[in-house]
C-alpha cells in the first residue's frame, strides 16, 4: 500500500485519502482491462482472425464504459474506437468473402 509523505490531519481528509486509494485501484484495473482488450482486438484485426469483429466490439464496449465512468477521456476513447473500426473495416474489405 502506498503511504504519503505527510498524513492528513482531519478525519474527513483521512477518509478522502482512503477513498482515493480505492478509486485509484479500481481505475487502474479498469484501464488495464481496456488496454488488454484493445491489444487483443488490434492483434485479431492485423492477423485476420475469425473473431476479429467480436474482439473489436468487446474493446469498444469496454472503452465506452471506461469513458462514461471517467477512467478515460471521451475524446481518447472516440479516437481509439475510430482507429480500431477503420482498421477492422479495411481488413474486412481486403479479405475475399
Amino acid at each position: 500500500m502506498y503511504l504519503p509523505t505527510s498524513m492528513a490531519t482531519h478525519r474527513s481528509a483521512e477518509k478522502r485519502y482512503r477513498q482515493s486509494l480505492k478509486r485509484r485501484d479500481r481505475n487502474k484495473h479498469r484501464r488495464s482491462t481496456v488496454r488488454n482488450a484493445v491489444r487483443r482486438a488490434r492483434l485479431a484485426v492485423t492477423t485476420g482472425e475469425e473473431g476479429a469483429e467480436t474482439q473489436v466490439h468487446q474493446a469498444e464496449r469496454l472503452l465506452r464504459r471506461a469513458a462514461s465512468r471517467g477512467v478515460l477521456h471521451a475524446r481518447t476513447v472516440a479516437r481509439t474506437v475510430s482507429r480500431l473500426r477503420r482498421a477492422a473495416n479495411a481488413t474486412a474489405a481486403q479479405s475475399p468473402s
